[in-house]
Order: C-alpha cells, then sequence, then structure tokens
C-alpha cells in the first residue's frame, strides 16, 4: 500500500533520543588530524559529511571512507545528511591524487571510496572510481580498498551500456563492492527518490555474474517505518542474488527538514535480525543502531 506524502510530512511529536544511540565520539586528536588533512587538500569524507557516529573509532582503526566527486548530490533521498537540490561541482582533476596521499599520510590500512550520485556525469562516475582506486593503490599497494557505489544509472541507456559501467569499478578489484538498498521495498520512493529497489538488487547481481569471487555487500537503516517481516524479505532478496554482506543501522534524522524517525529498533531487536541474517548464510554481519555501511569494514576482508 502506498504511504502519502502528506502523512509523512505532517508535524510530529519528536521522540527523545535513546541511551543506546548516545555515544562518545571518540578522541579528538584522532578527529582533528583527519580533519586537518582533508580540509588542507579540499577532499570529503563521508565520514564527515554524514557526521557518522562512529568516525572517531574507525580513525582509530586507521580505517576512513572518502567521498568522491564532490559534497553536492544529484538525487534528494529523503533521509541522508549529503548536500543536494543545487548544481554539482565540476570534478576536481586532482582528487586522485589528494586522496591517495591522504591515505599515505594517515597510514590507513583499509579504505572504502564511495560517491555522492552523479547522474550529470556520461558513466555515473564508474571512471572516477576507477582513477581514484588506481592511484590509491600506486602509493599504498597494501592498503585495501572496498567501494560503495551508487547505481550508475543514468536512466536511458541500455541494460549492456549500464553494466559496462559497473563492470569498470569490478576490473579494478576491489576488496568488496557495496551497494545499498537502504529500506525495504515498500518504502523505496519515499526514501530513496529516484534509486530503484531492484535495480539496486541488479546491481550486485551483475557484481557477482562479473566476479563470482568478489564480496558484495549491502545496507538497510531502520526505523523509517519498516516491518520485521519486511526486513527479513529484503534480506532474503540479498542472499538471492548472492549478497554475502550486510549492515543494519538505525536512522536517526540529520534535520527538520528530513524524514522523521518512525521507530527506534531495540538493541535487543537488531541482535534477533543480525541472528536471523547469519542464519540465511551472509559471510558477516553487521546489526546494531550505531551501525553504518563502512562500520568495521576491514574486518571481515
Amino acid at each position: 500500500m502506498n504511504e502519502s506524502p502528506s502523512a509523512a510530512q505532517r508535524p510530529q511529536t519528536i521522540e527523545p533520543m535513546p541511551d543506546w544511540l548516545r555515544r562518545p565520539l571518540g578522541k579528538a586528536s584522532e578527529i582533528s588530524t583527519v580533519q586537518h588533512i582533508i580540509k588542507q587538500r579540499q577532499i570529503h569524507t563521508i565520514c564527515e559529511e554524514g557526521r557518522c557516529p562512529n568516525r572517531g573509532e574507525c580513525y582509530a582503526q586507521k580505517t576512513a571512507t572518502f567521498l568522491l566527486m564532490g559534497p553536492v548530490c544529484t538525487r534528494s533521498c529523503a533521509f541522508c545528511q549529503v548536500d543536494k537540490g543545487h548544481a554539482p561541482m565540476p570534478l576536481d582533476l586532482e582528487e586522485p591524487q589528494k586522496v591517495a596521499q591522504s591515505v599515505q599520510i594517515l597510514g590507513l590500512k583499509y579504505v572504502v571510496l564511495t560517491s555522492v550520485a552523479r547522474d550529470d556525469l556520461s558513466d555515473g562516475g564508474a571512471s572516477w572510481f576507477a582513477k581514484v582506486m588506481a592511484a590509491v593503490r600506486y602509493l599504498n599497494p597494501e592498503t585495501q580498498i572496498e567501494v560503495l557505489t551508487s547505481d550508475f544509472w543514468g536512466g536511458k541507456e541500455s541494460t549492456q551500456l549500464w553494466r559496462s559501467r559497473i563492470a569498470t569499478v569490478v576490473e579494478q578489484k576491489p576488496v568488496c563492492y557495496n551497494h545499498n538498498i537502504e529500506t525495504v521495498e515498500r518504502l523505496q520512493g519515499r526514501v530513496r527518490r529516484g534509486a530503484k529497489y531492484d535495480r539496486s538488487l541488479q546491481v550486485l547481481q551483475i557484481v557477482k555474474q562479473l566476479a563470482p569471487q568478489m564480496a558484495t555487500k549491502s545496507g538497510l537503516m531502520l526505523g523509517h517505518g519498516e516491518t520485521q517481516t519486511e526486513v527479513i524479505a529484503a534480506m532474503a532478496d540479498l542472499r538471492r542474488i548472492g549478497c554475502d554482506r550486510l549492515t543494519l543501522g538505525q536512522y536517526m534524522r540529520p534535520s527538520l527538514e528530513h524524514l522523521p524517525v518512525q521507530k527506534y529498533w531495540t538493541p535487543e531487536e537488531f541482535k534477533q535480525l543480525g541472528e536471523i541474517a547469519q542464519n540465511m548464510g551472509f559471510s558477516h554481519v553487521r546489526s546494531a543502531p550505531l551501525v553504518r555501511s563502512s562500520y568495521h569494514a576491514g574486518e571481515s576482508s
């Protein structure tokens, strides 16, 4: 059943954040060191742009998630903190080298490369991922690279051309290819404007067809009004197309302009879902309120 947009926009009582979602950010020195380096080079991380609650912990473990192709997204997902609603920036031709140098200076052992959606680019940014991965590897041959991409769908191309974009990234052999479905099938239109549930599943399926041994990963943010039955159905859909790894975390409303939280799932509920996911056959599962796509990503490699 479709939900009324007007109902979602109606003023609602804002529930106080539960205690289990409150945690220290980590050592200020570790956060400030990374912030200084990325600001100095005018690059971006989703850790900072998305105000991730785990960034101090990840920095201390020598991992970080770089946000490629600028901080402005061409889509308007209703849950996301990343800037949107105006023209994206031109690509910074020095970004591949800047990211590679930052990885080297920070001594990162595991790097996640993600990006805003860039539907304005001819290939959605696929070749840019490849350029950055090559630059990072040149300076940091021992660093492992995971990618978290958009669907690279521009809306007009053939399936063959779309598949070739995904192949451009796969050919660089990341240790894991991540693409998030974000929410259950019923809520896709409300939460992920411009994306499609089946299309996202197909991205992961294509990766497995191109590179059967490559680990694939996806994640959901709970709290948009989904039921446990719907979450389990989404997990089953991911396993059906061979997805290996799963993250489940709590949606936390970035501002009053974003979708309100419909429910705070408890740690016990996340634990139960994690156990169900493991029984389904996922090789690596992270399921807890503060889990995000890249949380402890390096531990599963």
